[in-house]
């Protein structure tokens, strides 16, 4: 069993910046590939990056693909979302997620956590 705990979101005007950091507690947490996800009002939930569990392997969707970067420390069981040149369209609820297999697959992560909430304004 892996838990994960997201933070920081929040509202932040559009071209600004936010980090996320989620946090995996759990037995053998810190050897679970890692992904983003966020699901929009009335969309449905969607990739946004992913990363191997040695930190060696990264992926983005195309929408974020040069503003976003994922990165994590397993001596923190954590991992971050740079969020920058944010705009209004990346407004959602962000969820972390953690897969034993594959990074790539949505089907492959198993464990989710709460979310939090990201809001961009004009």
């Amino acid at each position: 069993q892996v838990q994960l705990v997201e933070s920081g979101g929040g509202l932040v005007q559009a071209g600004g910046s936010l980090r996320l950091s989620c946090v995996a507690s759990g037995r053998r947490a810190i050897y679970y590939n890692m992904g983003w996800f966020r699901q929009a009002p009335g969309k449905e939930r969607e990739f946004v990056a992913a990363i191997s569990w040695s930190g060696g392997m990264t992926s983005y969707a195309d929408s974020v693909k040069g503003r976003f970067t994922i990165s994590r420390d397993n001596a923190k069981n954590t991992v971050y979302l740079q969020m920058n040149s944010l705009k209004p369209e990346d407004t959602a609820i962000y969820y972390c997620a953690a897969s034993p297999r594959g990074y790539d697959l949505t089907t492959n992560y198993d464990y989710w956590g709460q979310g939090t909430q990201v809001t961009v304004s004009l």
